[in-house]
């Protein structure tokens, strides 16, 4: 098992859990998918409100709380993707900046250097 990030697991083609998490990400930002949650919010306050059998609030609370984890993994993966290439867009303009002002050497040029590929260092 390895701890990397999402992005550098499965080399430059994304696997069936990252496409996963993609859909997931796009599906959860969608109305459909706040009508599908607030339904299933009403299934659970009418069962406790009807006053149904143990089994049925189980079940209703269970299924909240699985479809929560599950999201809750998708969602940090495609995160982690996106942070990911944020940061290498920063690093590639930071790059951009100090080949532009190679002559110039002031703190701010010291600076920009430095800060490249931080995040790897923390």
């Amino acid at each position: 098992m390895t701890f990397k990030n999402p992005v550098q697991r499965g080399g430059p083609r994304r696997g069936r859990f990252e496409q996963l998490a993609e859909y997931a990400s796009n599906f959860t930002s969608s109305p459909l998918f706040f009508l599908f949650c607030l339904l299933f919010v009403s299934f659970f306050v009418a069962s406790h409100v009807a006053q149904l059998p143990l089994e049925v609030l189980l079940l209703a609370g269970e299924s909240m709380t699985a479809v929560t984890l599950l999201l809750l993994a998708l969602l940090k993966n495609s995160e982690m993707r996106a942070e990911h290439a944020i940061q290498r867009k920063l690093d590639a303009i930071a790059a951009a900046l100090l080949e532009a002002h190679q002559d110039n050497r002031s703190q701010a040029f010291e600076d920009l250097r430095n800060a490249i590929r931080m995040e790897e260092e923390t």
